[in-house]
């Protein structure tokens, strides 16, 4: 059983696609365009966040050498206060 081929008259191609067509294009690439730009703003405050978070983290072990000088311990319950010498609790 032999097909049908559709034949195409190169003549009379259309030249645009119709206006639905057209409007789900562009809400589609207007849509993948808004998520990167989120993603991008996302990235940024990440990066924000990282290097805050590497300062407030050097922060803290300049307090652990200022308790190392002091107490000559940095291993100190941070509910109470109470410092745990040589591995074993105050009482």
């Amino acid at each position: 059983m032999a097909t049908k081929e559709k034949i195409v008259d190169l003549k009379s191609k259309p030249e645009k696609i119709t206006d639905e067509q057209l409007k789900k294009v562009q809400e589609t690439v207007n849509t993948i365009n808004r998520a990167q730009i989120e993603i991008g703003g996302m990235e940024l405050r990440k990066h924000e966040m990282l290097h805050q978070l590497a300062g407030v983290k050097d922060e803290l072990t300049s307090l652990q050498e200022e308790l190392r000088k002091e107490y000559g311990t940095i291993d100190v319950n941070i509910q109470t206060g109470e410092i745990n010498y040589d591995g074993k609790a105050n009482s």
